[in-house]
Parts: structure tokens; C-alpha cells; sequence
């Protein structure tokens, strides 16, 4: 089943504890200072339809020396989420309990460089073309107090949650995109004409599939054999399906591929050159 945005972050700390979310209640929040915050090295995230695409997170964290963070009842990470703070469209929260190494003390505070792993699942994570966009990261901080002994006739479970964004620059998350070639006739007489034919498409995460990428700019480019580059030929736009065709002159042996550079919301992709025999 596919994930549906909750408007609240808790739920990654939660998981980590393997418990519900109750209502949660008024606390005095932490003096906790989340800081160089990188995602991905700054870096774009491309994802496609099925691998789950496992994002490093960096960042400095700056908390009171009488607080603990056990990760067991209280969790301090890093998460990304689209929308506004208090209104998340999406979020995707640690895939684990994040690695800190303590590199600064004082008599009231201690700093931390953290490391995490946020792991995007198309399947559960993303569920529409929404999601490919420009995402925000967010500092956060849980506490969960339980009692599940029902020997005395009572149980409890509260949670505090506190968050602070957006931070950093954020990341990009983009649909991966595919792309073909195909040179014909095979073998071609020198001089003849050469129809090069492919496929533009991209990730449709709210399907599952590979959808076709209309109105886009892709380049056919040349390789002759034996040489070591690919030179321009010229540039195609994508029709219905995501089809691009055009023609050129065979001159020499060499491989054909189309190139596409990307967009704000695609990745970019390049097709298996397709070598031709002239004679």
C-alpha cells in the first residue's frame, strides 16, 4: 500500500521504537540546535519505480550536556519533507538511528557531528509527480514515556515532539529517467540515409511504471569506430510516447545514442550507443 502523507513527522522516531503515535502533549521544548545540514552531498536524488535510493544526511548537532538521546525513549535525526513545517505534503524520515561522534563540550552543552541514512522507497515514500521537487530538511526531537504493565490495571503512552526548519539547502528529488537507440538499416550503404529511432521515458511513481516523456529535447550523437568520443549530430524533440526519430547520412562504421540532459524534475539519461556497418 502506498504511503499517505501524516502532516507530522513523529512517525520516523516512532518507527524506530516500534510505537503508535498518541496525541501528543505540551512539553517544554529542548534547547537543541541543528546545524550544516547537507543532504546527499548537495547533490540531486534521482529515483525510479522499484530500488530503494538510500540518501546520506550530514549535519552538526548542538544539544544541552543534562540531555540524552538514547534512541530509545528520545530521538534526535534529521528528516525531509515538502509542504510547510506544520503542514507536511510528504515527509521521509531516517531509515535508522543516526551515528554521532561528540566533537565539542562545554559546562552546558555538547556538540555532535551526526551522520544518518534517509532510505526513499518509491514504492511507500513517493506518490506523485508532486513529489519531484525541491524538498526541505528538518530537525527533530521525540520523547516517548510508556508503561505497557497492565498488572496494576493501567497503561500510558505519551510522546512530546518538537521540530526546527526548514534547514540547509534541501534536496531535489527527481524521476529517473530511461532512453533507447536504434540505427537502421543495418547494414547501410554508404551515403544512404539512416533513421535513428528511440524512446524518452520516466518514472511515474503514482503508477509503478515507465511512462513516456513528451515535448523534450534529446541529442543524437555520433562515435565513429575506433575513436573515443561522441560528437553532436544534431537535437530531436520527443513526440507521443516519448518516441524521437530523425535521419542523418551514413558516412562511417560508429555507434548512435541519444543524450538527454535532465530536467528540474527528471533526471538525466543517456541510450547504449547502437553501432552501424557501412559499406
Amino acid at each position: 500500500m502506498r504511503k499517505l502523507a501524516i502532516g507530522i513527522a513523529a512517525s520516523g522516531a516512532l518507527a524506530l521504537t516500534g510505537l503508535a503515535a498518541p496525541a501528543a502533549s505540551a512539553a517544554t521544548t529542548p534547547n537543541l540546535v541543528f546545524s550544516d545540514v547537507t543532504v546527499n552531498n548537495g547533490k540531486a536524488v534521482t529515483v525510479g519505480t522499484t530500488a530503494t535510493v538510500k540518501v546520506p544526511v550530514t549535519y552538526t548537532l548542538t544539544r544541552p550536556s543534562d540531555l540524552t538521546v538514547d534512541y530509545r525513549t528520545t530521538f534526535a535525526g534529521v528528516l525531509l519533507y515538502r509542504g510547510t513545517l506544520s503542514r507536511m505534503a510528504n515527509e521521509i524520515d531516517p531509515e535508522a538511528v543516526p551515528t554521532c561522534t561528540a566533537t565539542a563540550t562545554t559546562d552546558t552543552t555538547v556538540t555532535e557531528s551526526c551522520k544518518e541514512i534517509l532510505a526513499i522507497d518509491p514504492g511507500a515514500s513517493l506518490y506523485s509527480a508532486s513529489d519531484a521537487t525541491a524538498w526541505k530538511a528538518a530537525g527533530l526531537y521525540s520523547t516517548i514515556d510508556q508503561d505497557d504493565d497492565d498488572s496494576d490495571g493501567h497503561i500510558s503512552l505519551g510522546y512530546d515532539y518538537d521540530a526546527w526548519g526548514p534547514l540547509g539547502s534541501g534536496v531535489r528529488i527527481k524521476r529517473a529517467a530511461k532512453l533507447t537507440a536504434d540505427a537502421a538499416p543495418e547494414p547501410v550503404k554508404k551515403g544512404a540515409t539512416l533513421t535513428v529511432t528511440g524512446k524518452l521515458t520516466r518514472a511515474d511513481w503514482d503508477s509503478g511504471r515507465y511512462t513516456g516523456y513528451v515535448s523534450q529535447k534529446a541529442t543524437l550523437q555520433f562515435r565513429a569506430k575506433g575513436a573515443s568520443g561522441y560528437t553532436t549530430v544534431k537535437t530531436v524533440t520527443s513526440g507521443t510516447g516519448g518516441v524521437l526519430r530523425t535521419t542523418t547520412k551514413a558516412t562511417k562504421d560508429g555507434y548512435y545514442r541519444y543524450v538527454f540532459a535532465g530536467t528540474t524534475t527528471t533526471g538525466s539519461a543517456t541510450a547504449a550507443g547502437d553501432y552501424v556497418d557501412v559499406r
